[in-house]
């Protein structure tokens, strides 16, 4: 491996929305920086469930779920 071609690799502090913090490792700004969160896993909706709802467009899910039917995967209702 070549010497001096890696980003320094040291220990950061990330701040969560709701408060809470934990320490990682990363290449982000310098040892004992602290990153803040604007989006994490606590409020976004992509993790809370949200208002998100699959649609079956043209029958896409439909076809999907009776073509597997056999495999055991249930359809969500």
């Amino acid at each position: 491996m070549k010497a001096d071609i890696h980003p320094d690799y040291h220990t950061i502090k990330v701040l969560m929305t709701d408060g809470t913090e934990f320490f990682t490792r990363s290449t982000y700004g310098k040892e004992g920086d602290v990153m803040q969160l604007d989006i994490d896993p606590n409020s976004h909706p992509a993790w809370t469930g949200g208002s998100t709802q699959m649609l079956d467009r043209g029958g896409r899910v439909s076809r999907f779920n009776k073509r597997f039917e056999g495999f055991g995967i249930s359809a969500k209702k």
